[in-house]
């Protein structure tokens, strides 16, 4: 297209990581860099969110399938208000909880793996290290068992995490 710059969009989740970003892409005409993906979305005006979860298998990195396991029944995530409800009791979310939940319990019983979790919740590429996701996830194990509620964060060694029936 003539006379219209090109947008180069750069996520990067810590400030840090955004000033280094700023650095390389300070010789393109137009850039935008935001924290996370959802952000970017927001930004671009793209209605809804992506699917969160196919219902099979894909590709590496992917969701793996699990045991068939229903929804757990009245556990849901509020991403108007950033609330985990269960029955009548509800709980308040950080961004990162809310996004991990929102991925897990949208696909109950599959297995989400490090790679696939780390870039829908924190918007960028796993790179081993999962004392960050770790936390989210005892945090939010410590929400639901506060809630009472019948489900639990189950991690799979090596692979990465499910909601299962407690």
């Amino acid at each position: 297209m003539r006379g219209v710059a090109p947008l180069v969009i750069g996520i990067a989740s810590s400030p840090a990581e955004r000033r280094r970003l700023a650095r390389l892409l300070g010789g393109t005409e137009a850039y935008l860099i935001v924290s996370s993906v959802a952000q970017a979305r927001t930004f671009l005006g793209v209605a809804g969110t992506p699917p969160v979860a196919p219902a099979a298998p894909t590709a590496p990195g992917g969701p793996v399938a699990g045991p068939a396991t229903p929804p757990p029944a009245d556990l849901s995530v509020d991403s108007d208000r950033r609330v985990l409800r269960w029955l009548d009791r509800e709980v308040e979310l950080t961004r990162l909880e809310h996004d991990l939940l929102r991925c897990l319990v949208g696909a109950p019983g599959q297995v989400w793996t490090y790679e696939r979790l780390h870039l829908e919740v924190w918007g960028n590429v796993h790179l081993g290290r999962g004392s960050d996701m770790h936390s989210v996830v005892r945090r939010v194990r410590h929400k639901l068992a506060r809630l009472d509620a019948s489900a639990s964060i189950h991690a799979v060694r090596g692979v990465g995490f499910r909601l299962a029936p407690v």
